[in-house]
């Protein structure tokens, strides 16, 4: 009798493995070879390599210019809001961005007495709803991971991923898909 039990505990774990072997998925063999990670020394090469290509010329007279400084200062003075992911209170002073600029759905608000683009991204559907209802001077409080800046904008531009007004959550940035 116990050979019986022994033999069906047996096949039931084959079974199941084998069941399991066919839910993953397959993947297919790349046939170009996996990029190189870059030692920090020839990362510092290619940078020090792009930096006097002419773009890189033109960041670094913008980072030195007055502009470039007033930006680079204001972002430096949220980094550690942003780098803890902690709240922010920010106050809505225009509801469009400035002209020209392509960063999708945004508005700008003042946060610490420094002007910043608050950026939400590419519009899908109806997700920035809730936030079409806000209006210059509401006050709001704002999360987010990162803070950057680029030559074509006067405002650091932070890329909002949580606000909450009076309390109610109104706009929360959707998890990736790729659980990164």
């Amino acid at each position: 009798m116990k050979k019986i039990i022994y033999a069906l505990n047996l096949s039931l774990v084959v079974v199941s493995g084998l069941v399991f072997t066919k839910c993953e998925t397959k993947k297919e063999i790349s046939k170009e070879p996996a990029p190189k990670l870059l030692s920090a020394a020839d990362m510092k090469a290619e940078r020090e390599k792009w930096e006097a290509t002419p773009d890189g010329i033109r960041l670094k007279e913008w980072e030195m210019s007055p502009e470039g400084k007033k930006v680079l200062a204001s972002a430096a003075k949220i980094r550690s809001h942003v780098s803890y992911f902690a709240n922010m209170e920010a106050v809505i002073t225009s509801l469009s961005l400035p002209p020209g600029s392509r960063l999708g759905f945004g508005m700008m608000a003042g946060i610490n007495d420094d002007y910043y683009i608050l950026s939400f991204g590419v519009e899908n559907s109806n997700e920035f709803q809730e936030l079409r209802s806000l209006k210059v001077n509401d006050k709001i409080i704002i999360r987010s991971n990162s803070v950057s800046y680029a030559p074509k904008y006067d405002y650091p531009i932070v890329s909002v991923d949580y606000v909450e007004r009076d309390g109610k959550v109104i706009y929360k940035s959707a998890s990736r898909k790729d659980g990164c």
